[in-house]
């Protein structure tokens, strides 16, 4: 009996434990940034949204919690306070992290391989499976003279029986 209460006072303990340890909400710093106009803040976050995080790569630094987008955000908003225009930033940021911190890199011969590498995928996949469709289909059963005979024959055998049926 004893034992089946110290058993049911330790789960309730635990219980008790991993509750408030799960509990626990992330406490994240929330960005406020404050601008002398509207315009200027419309401009950061056009920024914002127009820049890729190098770090998550699929994320803009809007809407990424990777430190290094925390420091392009910081960046950004500086630039935008000095006056810089949204040109001018990007090509800060450029500079600094090469065409791929945007999210329409331009058509270089750098960025070709960006622009065209999904299409040259499609077209390749297309052309192997166009070429193996070709290939099973022209392969012909190639019989000798000894096999050519016994088929024939083997076919008149079952001709003569469904017509003798």
């Amino acid at each position: 009996m004893i034992l089946l209460n110290n058993t049911r006072v330790l789960s309730i303990i635990l219980f008790a434990i991993s509750c408030w340890g799960f509990s626990h909400q992330s406490q994240a710093a929330i960005d406020t940034f404050e601008f002398e106009n509207v315009k200027q803040e419309q401009t950061f976050h056009d920024l914002t949204k127009l820049l890729r995080c190098p770090k998550c790569q699929n994320q803009n630094i809007a809407d990424s919690n990777a430190e290094l987008a925390k420091d392009l955000r910081n960046k950004t908003y500086e630039l935008v306070k000095q006056g810089k225009s949204e040109e001018e930033v990007v090509d800060y940021m450029v500079a600094r992290f090469g065409n791929f911190v945007r999210y329409d890199p331009p058509v270089t011969p750098a960025t070709i391989f960006l622009w065209l590498g999904p299409l040259l995928f499609i077209v390749l996949g297309v052309l192997m499976l166009f070429r193996l469709i070709r290939k099973q289909s022209s392969k012909a059963i190639d019989l000798d003279g000894d096999e050519q005979q016994k088929l024939q024959q083997l076919l008149k055998e079952k001709h003569s029986k469904e017509t003798s049926s």
